[in-house]
């Protein structure tokens, strides 16, 4: 039994962060400033976009991506139902409805195949979810959706340092979604980020996140002269903060040797697991960057003893914080209530959904953390077995 709870998701926050969050302190600018500017100057080179924009959440930057793309009332998008719900509820705010596309049992990510089938006349976009940090078939979803003129909005929230064949998440669709959650490979708290290539659209996007005002209200309370702001569209309180910004800065800096570090506690995880009964990550296809943001095992009753819910409330109990990514979408009762979904609509997101466990993987982790989540798994499958 450990001595201390190992918390899922923990974020690791260094010195330098925190001389920064100080120095913006001091600085008396603590709103949307130059260190938000610096923030996404760093994170567009990081990803190669020719844009990037700032905002409160990942939430919000699906939301703005679908808005500025032309997704509104009327409209259907296609996404997975293996997903947290703020990428439906996203789709769901513009007044569109979402679709449902099954999901890759291996990858976890939505079946390209089955894509097409579900596209209408209706159909304005498809939103790409990178699950877990593995890049999705981006070569399928694009040939597909410049087929039939759909936008591509990737939600990356996962999917900071994922490469596709295609490229680097971030460079590849019309629009893609980042998250900073304090759970996130690269941490503001809160916060999220939108990239894209398209610069006719960097003007609404700062536009609608800040209340609709035109964008030299951004500007108003700056060293410039303060600027008379005009109310161009009811827009939303979306943007981020010099404080977020200061944690991103150095977070970024970081985030390929963090990538490196988990890449080694990953792979001990698949050689203290390979041989238990228990279905664990898949290796990404040659040519790709794993992001390698959860690390998801599969636990059939069945083959292991008991089933996930049992085995991770016995982990809690043996101090060991897991999560599960996710509860499928179209199980949720506002799904099902209000377009009809039912279980049995999507059986592979099904398979993962009632079996998917995340264990602890992050940079404060070291080996002997690991060693404990797995000495916890075998102890809980020997007392099941028993």
């Amino acid at each position: 039994m450990r001595k201390n709870f190992l918390t899922f998701g923990s974020p690791n926050i260094g010195e330098e962060e925190i001389a920064e969050v100080v120095d913006t302190l001091r600085s008396g600018w603590i709103g949307t400033g130059p260190k938000v500017g610096a923030f996404e100057k760093a994170f567009a080179a990081y990803v190669g976009a020719d844009h990037a924009v700032a905002v409160s959440s990942c939430t919000a930057a699906l939301h703005l991506s679908m808005m500025v793309s032309g997704v509104g009332p009327g409209d259907e998008v296609i996404t997975t139902p293996m997903t947290f719900c703020a990428t439906a509820n996203a789709i769901v705010h513009t007044g569109a409805s979402p679709v449902f596309v099954d999901v890759d049992t291996e990858t976890m990510n939505i079946d390209p195949e089955k894509i097409e089938a579900a596209i209408t006349p209706k159909t304005k976009a498809i939103v790409p979810v990178h699950f877990a940090g593995r890049a999705c078939d981006m070569e399928a979803i694009c040939n597909i959706a410049r087929q039939y003129d759909l936008m591509v909005i990737e939600d990356a929230a996962h999917a900071i340092e994922t490469t596709s064949e295609q490229g680097k998440v971030g460079n590849i669709g019309d629009l893609t979604c980042f998250s900073f959650y304090v759970t996130k490979n690269v941490v503001t708290a809160e916060g999220g980020m939108i990239t894209t290539n398209r610069s006719e659209w960097i003007d609404k996007l700062k536009t609608n996140a800040l209340h609709g005002m035109n964008r030299d209200a951004w500007k108003r309370y700056s060293d410039d002269g303060f600027k008379h702001y005009e109310v161009e569209f009811p827009g939303y309180k979306y943007n981020m903060t010099d404080i977020q910004a200061s944690l991103g800065i150095h977070q970024l800096s970081k985030v390929d040797s963090n990538l490196v570090f988990r890449k080694d506690l990953w792979s001990y995880y698949n050689r203290l697991l390979e041989d238990m009964p228990l279905i664990i990550p898949s290796d990404p296809e040659h040519g790709e960057v794993h992001g390698l943001h959860l690390y998801t095992i599969l636990v059939d009753k069945e083959n292991f003893g008991c089933s996930r819910d049992e085995l991770q409330k016995e982990l809690h109990e043996r101090k060991i914080g897991t999560g599960i990514h996710y509860v499928a979408a179209h199980l949720h009762p506002y799904y099902q209530t209000r377009w009809g979904y039912k279980r049995g609509d999507f059986p592979c997101a099904e398979y993962i959904s009632d079996r998917t466990l995340s264990l602890p993987l992050g940079v404060n982790m070291n080996y002997e953390d690991v060693d404990d989540v797995f000495e916890a798994i075998k102890s809980v499958q020997n007392a099941c077995l028993k």
